[in-house]
């Protein structure tokens, strides 16, 4: 499948991931590369067969399987790329560091993989909070990133799999729902950009 780097084939892009990420993080990440795809063959705004409905797809794909290419740092690392490409991070971030490896993931998308379409850089910044009026391709990896197949069986998921072909904005709301409930239940703050999502997607609920 396409991968649309400026400088690796899809081959290599695979093989650079299987060595900064361990296993159970490389096959959620090929996981949610294909459930991206299919997500995005399911909403596309154009036919599959056309230039841009084939682009669409390379971009899922792309972002799927890079959406967690910082995950697996260490925190010297982490650091080390964070000051190196000056991230800024909130103070939410730094006192909670498992929410950086979006935002900085997004910048080594492109400095390490040689990623530089801004949608798909976006759609792997935004992809543990989410974010109001998040775009296709932005709710199709948010989405896929939860319900992929190698994620442990949650009561919540067979109902978002089985709207989520059919109604992509409810289920970014179950999810944003779901996540809530998580974090409360684990005693964590819920990030600001989680809050404004719930509260921007609470208006496709359904009874």
């Amino acid at each position: 499948m396409e991968v649309l780097s400026n400088k690796y084939t899809e081959e290599e892009i695979l093989r650079r991931l299987q060595k900064k990420l361990d296993e159970k993080r490389y096959t959620h990440s090929i996981g949610v590369a294909h459930t991206a795809v299919a997500l995005m063959m399911a909403h596309g705004r154009a036919q599959q067969s056309t230039d841009k409905g084939q682009r669409e797809i390379a971009m899922a794909y792309t972002a799927g399987l890079l959406h967690d290419c910082a995950k697996c740092l260490s925190t010297e690392e982490r650091d080390k790329y964070c000051s190196k490409y000056r991230v800024e991070l909130t103070q939410m971030e730094q006192e909670h560091p498992f929410l950086i490896h979006a935002k900085l993931g997004a910048v080594l998308a492109k400095e390490k993989y040689g990623i530089d379409d801004p949608q798909i850089l976006s759609a792997i910044r935004w992809h543990t909070t989410g974010t109001e009026k998040m775009t296709l391709l932005e709710s199709i990896v948010f989405s896929a990133d939860f319900i992929e197949p190698n994620r442990r069986m949650l009561d919540c998921l067979p109902k978002i799999r089985q709207v989520i072909y059919r109604d992509l904005p409810y289920a970014v709301y179950l999810i944003l729902q779901q996540t809530m409930v998580h974090l409360e239940h684990k005693g964590q703050p819920v990030d600001e950009h989680s809050l404004r999502a719930l509260e921007y997607y609470r208006q496709f609920e359904r009874s």
